[in-house]
């Protein structure tokens, strides 16, 4: 189940972040990343195997490279070459939900926009100024959606705009036929994600190059 997940969380990330296609490998996909400093690329494992692992790692001679998988980083780190190290702070969370319509309203003071270009649909939440103050999007797949890029301003936290983005978010997928919805937590992402329903399929473990 992890691994389908993987696959799908894999193509909608490129599809979100306009990157070239995931390209295939023996253990999963390369996916090249540009305008990034700190990343050129990312292999993405859906199944974490010693095998696999050391062979992606391998195939490796540029820094900055990542490598992603769902496992715990205490399994993977000893299987890790030299030049390798997990990325702890990075490490987050695979999660999926059934996704269904709850028709949100903004808190007061708030209007929306939402603006889709190709299989990406963005939803920006104003405040009375005009300003932005919190965004997410998400990738078409089909039926399934990948939520991406959730983030709410510093000055606008605790008004319950993050949830409002997640299911305005599932609101525009559902009226477009999706029933999926993936993403990549972190810690604070996920807190608010299983308030919404979301649950966390694995861990997902970030590694990268630093020789």
């Amino acid at each position: 189940m992890a691994g389908d997940i993987v696959r799908t969380w894999v193509a909608g990330w490129a599809v979100s972040r306009r990157t070239p296609p995931p390209v295939e490998k023996l253990w999963g996909y390369y996916i090249e990343v540009a305008d990034n400093p700190d990343e050129v690329g990312r292999h993405v494992l859906p199944e974490a195997k010693e095998s696999l692992v050391r062979s992606a790692a391998a195939s490796v001679s540029a820094p900055r490279t990542w490598m992603k998988m769902p496992a715990e980083p205490e399994e993977i780190e000893p299987w890790l070459p030299r030049g390798w190290v997990v990325a702890w702070k990075e490490t987050g969370h695979l999660m999926a939900v059934d996704l269904m319509a709850t028709h949100p309203a903004p808190p007061d003071g708030y209007t929306t926009s939402v603006e889709t270009i190709g299989a990406v649909t963005c939803i920006r939440v104003l405040d009375a100024a005009g300003e932005q103050a919190a965004k997410g999007q998400m990738a078409a797949l089909g039926e399934a959606v990948v939520v991406d890029r959730v983030v709410t301003e510093e000055t606008h936290r605790r008004r319950g705009l993050g949830g409002f983005v997640m299911r305005s978010l599932a609101d525009h997928a559902v009226r477009e036929g999706a029933v999926l919805g993936v993403l990549g937590a972190t810690d604070a992402g996920r807190a608010l994600y299983e308030t919404l329903g979301w649950k966390k399929h694995a861990t997902l473990t970030e590694c990268i190059y630093r020789p």
